[in-house]
């Protein structure tokens, strides 16, 4: 590390000193504007007018362990600051609410807090993000000159990103993991926690899973298919076409880019704190990291960290010596590694692994290092318990809500019980950056009685997508609809498994109602009817549902292959065309079959028809059956099949009439719900409780 920064030194010009010079002083001006920025935007509330008379002694004073150990760390930051002149000052012993020096490491409080979320990274990074309120630095290139306890940050609910890592660290290391703060430099988006560049984690995709290739070299290769010089031609004027269209989004796209922000000027110096997590303990597979302001986890590879000056936990000091031109892609977190990592309390009778180009006047204090090192154990923590009750658990968001902005996309999140409705999370989706015009809306429901957890509004085609978890005693999943209204269009999904008759899907509109079923012993898998218009005069007489019921024009099921049946006995469709007084039946097919064989039942023309008789003769009976058995050709089986699907009709229509009723009263349910929105109070929800 020191030979790189000699040979920098060496290599600078006069010319290049005097553009340092001149970024030195834009950098300055650049910060006067930030800082009465901060100011302004910090002016609700003042630190130094909080209340410290209550806080224990422990925050008062140091103990004279605690004393020791800042002398042993003032006398390693005076051989770092000599060894490593260029490099910027360490973050060790800052000063606490009392305006007393604590070492960075004794500020870490391991804590366990007793909720199940708060066992797992992801859940401590998620409360520590969404319970504080984001402070940016008051100079975006120093850290700050002091450092809260996590209990002052937890009570007032807000900090600065030393502040949140220090409060996400003391919560993961409790939990078991194996976990640091970090003192280093991000982009200007991540300290300004601006995310209006990136994809709502909601709308991303999830990664495709390559298919991979039969790696047998020994497969048949196949004949090409013969090309036709038609087809290509086609082809190479839908090309020149896309070309044309590529040409324009080019364009596009150049607007877009001048559109984008200027580079920060600051780039690779402002100051940002965040945690790190090293793989090994409860199982983690692989180090990364954590935004504390996000609750995000990143690879350790992420361009938005550009280097790392120190990090720490509640053991013990470490000193990156690696170099960071690279950001910290090509960064090794072997903390064993003396010429990676310099450790500040060697664990081991090793001394200090700092380069030894020092003076002769301070091998004393190298000795003395030595000794104290090697004898020294770090004190305990000095900030009291990190205490969280139900109620803030529950409510994390200090204003009552949380907004976050992502590129054309705004995110919204609510405590629970928060709101009537029980609504807890709203994601808008827009066209444009600006997020002008709406295109989709997601929300999500908790504690609903209704069982509703999510609803989905989509602008462009005003559908509205309800969706619920299993136990509703209509057995919903799904309900998409423009309106209430009956006959205006409405697909419900059913939890199949609890329905008796294996129903998943229902589709209905003023003239159609298609149905899905699955699992079912007979093999159908959809029912379609067709409906005809309303008698006028019936109407507008009004009456009961079932006189003013649409007359059934067609009903059509299909069935799945029963391979226990021969392909012509085995019908894959039937067809009752109940005014025409017509049934098709269409069977499956064999393997090298090219026709079905089909049979149907049409009306006599000239004879009228009579309640309960049922007439078959060779004129009103068509088949094609040409694999068929001698059974086929006999009358009285047909018979018999006219005899059983007239009955089958007869009860079809009947289960026509009970789905209409069934999605009437669907709808009337889903009304009064609406209507009569109630939440249901967990047993495990203590504020609720005492509410009650």
């Amino acid at each position: 590390m020191e030979a790189v920064e000699e040979k920098e030194e060496v290599e600078q010009t006069p010319d290049d000193v005097i553009s340092l010079n001149i970024s030195d002083f834009l950098d300055e001006l650049e910060l006067e504007g930030e800082e009465a920025s901060v100011t302004g935007n910090e002016a609700d509330f003042d630190w130094s007018s909080i209340d410290t008379s209550n806080l224990p002694s422990s925050y008062k004073t140091n103990s004279r362990q605690e004393k020791k150990l800042l002398q042993l760390a003032d006398h390693f930051l005076q051989q770092y600051s000599h060894l490593c002149p260029d490099r910027k000052p360490l973050f060790i012993h800052p000063l606490n609410e009392c305006g007393v020096q604590k070492f960075v490491s004794t500020t870490v409080r391991p804590t366990l807090l007793p909720y199940p979320d708060m066992y797992y990274w992801s859940g401590c990074a998620s409360f520590v993000s969404n319970y504080l309120i984001m402070e940016p630095l008051k100079c975006p290139i120093t850290p700050p000159s002091s450092l809260y306890s996590p209990t002052t940050i937890v009570k007032y609910q807000r900090g600065n990103c030393f502040d949140f890592s220090v409060l996400l660290c003391s919560l993961l290391v409790g939990a078991g993991y194996d976990a640091y703060c970090v003192h280093g430099y991000a982009t200007l988006e991540m300290c300004s926690l601006d995310q209006t560049q990136e994809v709502c984690p909601r709308l991303r995709k999830p990664p495709e899973v390559p298919v991979k290739e039969d790696p047998n070299k020994y497969r048949i290769k196949y004949p090409l298919e013969p090309k036709s010089q038609f087809e290509l031609q086609q082809k190479a004027k839908e090309e020149e076409e896309a070309k044309s269209t590529q040409e324009e989004e080019r364009e596009e796209e150049v607007v877009e880019e001048v559109e984008k922000p200027k580079r920060d000027s600051l780039h690779g110096l402002r100051v940002h704190a965040w945690v790190l997590v090293l793989s090994g303990k409860r199982k983690v597979p692989e180090t990364f990291f954590i935004n504390p302001f996000t609750g995000n986890d990143h690879s350790t590879k992420d361009e938005s960290f550009l280097g790392i000056e120190s990090i720490w936990n509640d053991k013990n000091y470490w000193v990156n010596m690696q170099d960071c031109r690279n950001g910290c892609k090509d960064l090794s977190f072997d903390l064993s590694n003396r010429f990676c990592w310099e450790i500040m309390f060697p664990e081991s009778n090793e001394a200090s692994q700092l380069p030894t180009e020092s003076p002769k006047n301070s091998t004393d204090d190298m000795q003395e290092k030595k000794k104290i090192g090697r004898s020294f154990e770090m004190p305990l923590s000095w900030v009291d318990r990190i205490k969280v009750s139900c109620k803030e658990y529950e409510n994390p968001f200090p204003r009552g809500k949380k907004v976050i902005l992502y590129d054309k996309a705004k995110q919204e999140k609510w405590a629970a019980y928060a709101n009537p409705d029980g609504l807890v999370e709203r994601l808008t989706v827009y066209a444009d950056s600006d997020r002008t015009e709406e295109l989709e809306v997601k929300e999500w429901f908790e504690h609903r009685k209704d069982l509703l957890y999510m609803r989905e509004v989509n602008h462009q085609t005003q559908l509205i997508t309800d969706h619920f978890n299993p136990g509703h005693p209509l057995l919903l999943k799904a309900h998409t609809y423009t309106s209430l209204e009956p006959e205006t269009g409405h697909t419900v999904e059913f939890y199949h498994k609890a329905r008796v008759d294996g129903l998943w899907k229902r589709s209905e509109t003023a003239t159609e109602m298609t149905e899905y079923f699955e699992e079912r012993e007979d093999l159908l898998h959809k029912r379609h009817i067709k409906f005809g218009e309303r008698d006028q005069g019936m109407e507008m007489a009004g009456g009961t549902a079932e006189a003013n019921a649409r007359p059934i024009v067609q009903i059509k099921e299909y069935f799945h292959r029963n391979p226990k049946k021969p392909a012509d006995e085995d019908i894959e469709e039937r067809v009752f065309k109940v005014i025409d007084d017509v049934i098709q039946l269409t069977y499956h097919l064999e393997i090298y079959d090219i026709i079905p064989s089909k049979v149907v039942f049409a009306r006599v023309i000239g004879r009228e028809k009579r309640e309960g008789e049922i007439f078959l003769s060779r004129e009103n009976t068509v088949k094609y059956q040409p694999w068929s058995s001698e059974k086929h050709k006999n009358m009285r089986y047909l018979y018999n099949l006219l005899w059983e699907l007239r009955a089958e009709q007869k009860d079809l229509k009947q289960l026509v009439r009970d789905s209409e009723a069934e999605m009437l009263n669907i709808l009337t349910v889903r009304e009064n719900e609406e209507a009569n929105i109630k939440l249901t109070v967990s047993i495990y929800s203590a504020a609720q409780r005492e509410q009650r």
